[in-house]
């Protein structure tokens, strides 16, 4: 088939019509493919600020958390009075009160000067943990005479008590009558006890 310049000139607008709608087309897609690609993006940081966000927020919460525990421990301590200057009359009153209470004929006690533990860097001021060591004597009808008065102790609060050691020997004397034997005590405990306080040299006092 042989095409005349006249079936060429019926052609080309066709053809300039068809690369024309190629054009477009290509342009179309290129297009398309370009908004799709942004909005991945957008898509990506959007869910990459989320993820930054949940994790702000657990972050926020478990450090809520981690505040209101030491608030809760200051508290138990502030309740306690270990917090604070030493108070060694408080001590002295304390153990005869538990002396008295629960009748005990021989309680000895020696409260060495208080001295520095250990201190640590705290805002606005450092922290000291005071330490004032006791020796502690006590005739006992029995063992639980010293777990007793012990727990007294402790519950009587003004300090932290750490009992570092307590030997308890007997000390009876032997043929004494029956009736007499169960007034008379017959153990001894030898004790080492800190009580310990805490200092914090930037609260408001």
């Amino acid at each position: 088939m042989n095409l005349t310049a006249a079936d060429f000139k019926k052609l080309v607008l066709p053809f300039v019509m068809a690369a024309a709608l190629i054009a477009a087309g290509v342009a179309l897609i290129w297009y398309v493919d370009r908004q799709l690609a942004e909005a991945n993006a957008r898509f990506t940081a959007v869910k990459s600020d989320r993820v930054q966000a949940r994790e702000r927020l657990e972050r926020i919460s478990e450090e809520e958390r981690e505040v209101k525990e030491r608030i809760e421990v200051y508290r138990r301590l502030r309740a306690l009075r270990i917090i604070g200057k030493e108070r060694r009359l408080d001590w002295v009153d304390a153990i005869q009160r538990i002396r008295t209470s629960r009748e005990m004929l021989d309680v000895r006690y020696k409260i060495d000067p208080q001295r520095v533990l250990v201190s640590l860097p705290g805002k606005p001021g450092t922290v000291d943990f005071n330490v004032s060591s006791m020796r502690l004597e006590l005739a006992l009808l029995h063992e639980g005479d010293l777990l007793g008065f012990l727990d007294d102790l402790r519950d009587a609060g003004g300090a932290y008590v750490s009992v570092k050691r307590c030997v308890v020997t007997r000390s009876g004397t032997a043929g004494q009558p029956p009736g007499a034997a169960t007034l008379t005590p017959r153990l001894r405990a030898e004790c080492q006890i800190d009580l310990i306080t805490v200092l914090d040299a930037g609260a408001k006092t």
